[in-house]
């Protein structure tokens, strides 16, 4: 049984993908930061329905939490054959001259450098010259990469457009370690964290600008990271997937 390790397991776009993932055969490690019910909870629904989950808290943020992530997987699963770099923040929508530098700090913490960690423990572990059997790592980046969020978050849309730079270029460096690393940009998605940015009800405001005529589901956007980690796509490596409604 391969095993696919999600960080920000426990919520939104994280879980979605975590419950597809178990029904489609993979033991789930779930990463959460701080709402080990939530974790818990999604797991529960795994085992429930016969699958294989964990749940494991750790601050990306922080290399020795993710060693231990990574640890407690193999542990637990005896493998790592995915990750999926998922973890984020947001934070509440303003102009980008009313930022002070201890929001831009936390959120490139989180959204580029956890990111960076995890990815650089998944190719040790996966790494074809470290002994692994090859893998995927896909990671979640936004369409906000690509409009730079303008009057909203500047910061945030600058954090995802890092991710997709080292999307590419991570791509080509593990090639040949047997790791496919591509990127998801999902937008317009009904997750909780527009609250986070200020406006829980962010998608419903602006859906009618969106070609599809409406928000996204977190399901939609797990389906393309399955489709990215899975065999299907196995000559695909340093790509992009829009989940994004027509933007």
């Amino acid at each position: 049984m391969k095993t696919i390790l999600i960080t920000g397991g426990s919520r939104g776009i994280g879980a979605a993908t975590a419950l597809l993932a178990a029904k489609e055969g993979y033991a789930v490690s779930v990463n959460y930061y701080r709402n080990k019910a939530a974790a818990d909870t999604i797991v529960s629904q795994i085992k429930k329905d016969g699958g294989l989950a964990a749940s494991i808290q750790a601050d990306i943020t922080k290399e020795q939490d993710v060693k231990r992530l990574f640890s407690e997987t193999l542990q637990l699963f005896g493998r790592i054959d995915v990750l999926v770099n998922n973890a984020g923040t947001l934070e509440k929508q303003m102009k980008f001259r009313s930022m002070d530098l201890d929001r831009i700090i936390g959120i490139f913490n989180t959204n580029v450098f956890g990111q960076f960690l995890c990815a650089r423990e998944a190719i040790n572990y996966m790494g074809r010259s470290h002994g692994g059997r090859g893998g995927s790592i896909i990671n979640v980046s936004s369409l906000a990469s690509k409009t730079g969020s303008p009057n909203e978050y500047i910061d945030y849309a600058a954090s995802k457009g890092a991710i997709d730079t080292f999307t590419m270029g991570l791509s080509k460096e593990v090639a040949e370690e047997g790791i496919r690393v591509n990127a998801v940009r999902p937008a317009f998605i009904y997750t909780d964290i527009h609250s986070d940015g200020g406006e829980a009800d962010r998608v419903n405001r602006i859906k009618d600008s969106i070609p599809l005529k409406r928000g996204g589901q977190a399901s939609e956007v797990a389906e393309a990271i399955l489709w990215l980690a899975s065999e299907k796509s196995s000559y695909s490596t340093g790509i992009f997937i829009d989940v994004s409604g027509g933007k």
